[in-house]
């Protein structure tokens, strides 16, 4: 009886050894498990005791899988079979060739037939993404407050989503700035604007972009109630890599501005409202740099020479610096100029904002 136990514990590891694949390092050492898949630099097994377990690719000397693995090699193929090794190359028995040999260092990844599908499917998403794939945002936000023989509170809140493919990018932002105080019992708001738009570009060759955009702004302390930009134009890759990205960009725009009326008060003459619509330049420039592992910076200008009153013009200038904290928190300063070179009378002409606070980020890719 305890013959028959022995001999059917033996043939039950015996079985599941046989279901499973089975790696042999260079230190002779052998493991069996699931292999689930490799880039070429580590190889992920699956084991039942142990977890998963990350080897070095460099340390598999040989591989000899129970399941049909998908290897992709250098010059562009994918051979699919179960995979043996002699005289150090892999053997995939396909079924439409039959045994096909790869050399280990022509193997750029290995999949188990669930990565590949995973794989295949990120693909085509890739190449034919839905609107609502791959999109990514950041908050920032800031507040001060006094208290005691002065009372105030400033408040500022930006936000950005973006949606990023290889052929396209769409992006909607906005920014809120508000502050008030109180002195003396005297209460006055000294900042109150809000500022957003949406703009698409989209890839013409790998340097060259069209890009279309509409941009909305109100702010009480010029007494603009509504300006509103449509406009769109052309733009060009300087640099595209992973750390750093610079733009320029020209094109044309259609700007309306609308300044409301203004009552007579004890000091000063009523206001009659002002309606503005022109023609504009669109040029400029982005930049966005990954300084280090944890800081950002990114910055746009855009200068808008007026063609419908000639001499006139107005720039936008943004900059924000980002550290993380972690991945999904950052500490950032931002610094945003509005400059109009022709104000209702008795307006300044440069509207500053300046603001630091914390960033909450979502998704990945655009920030």
């Amino acid at each position: 009886m305890r013959q028959t136990v022995l001999l059917g514990g033996f043939l039950c590891l015996y079985a599941t050894a046989a279901e499973a694949d089975q790696l042999t390092l260079k230190n002779g050492d052998r493991l069996t498990g699931t292999i689930v898949k490799s880039d070429a630099k580590t190889l992920l097994l699956k084991t039942d005791f142990a977890g998963d377990i990350n080897l070095q690719w460099d340390a598999v000397t040989s591989i000899v899988s129970s399941q049909s693995l998908h290897l992709a090699l250098k010059d562009g193929q994918t051979i699919v079979g179960t995979v043996t090794t002699t005289d150090s190359k892999f053997e995939v028995a396909t079924k439409e060739t039959g045994p096909v040999a790869a050399a280990k260092d022509a193997v750029v990844s290995v999949r188990n037939d669930a990565e590949q599908k995973a794989y295949d499917d990120q693909i085509d998403r890739l190449r034919h993404p839905h609107l609502t794939d791959f999109w990514s945002g950041l908050l920032d936000t800031g507040l001060s407050l006094t208290r005691g023989n002065s009372e105030s509170v400033t408040y500022s809140l930006s936000g950005k989503a973006a949606r990023v493919t290889d052929r396209d990018k769409i992006s909607v932002y906005t920014t809120a700035v508000y502050a008030n105080s109180t002195v003396n019992g005297l209460n006055s708001t000294t900042a109150h604007a809000i500022r957003g738009g949406v703009r698409g570009d989209l890839n013409v060759s790998e340097h060259l972009f069209v890009f279309g955009f509409t941009d909305f702004e109100y702010d009480k302390f010029q007494d603009l109630d509504l300006r509103n930009v449509v406009g769109g134009g052309l733009g060009y890759h300087v640099i595209s890599t992973k750390a750093t990205t610079f733009d320029l960009f020209a094109g044309g725009d259609y700007d309306q501005d609308y300044f409301g009326a203004i009552a007579a008060t004890a000091t000063t003459p009523a206001k009659a409202a002002v309606t503005r619509k022109n023609g504009e330049v669109d040029l400029g420039e982005t930049f966005n740099a990954k300084i280090n592992n944890r800081t950002t910076l990114t910055e746009q200008l855009s200068l808008f020479p007026n063609v419908s009153d000639t001499g006139s013009y107005r720039f936008q200038f943004d900059a924000t610096a980002a550290t993380k904290l972690k991945n999904w928190l950052s500490w950032q300063v931002t610094y945003s100029d509005r400059y109009l070179s022709d104000p209702l009378a008795g307006f300044k002409k440069n509207d500053v904002i300046l603001s630091t606070g914390v960033r909450l980020t979502f998704g990945k890719g655009a920030f």
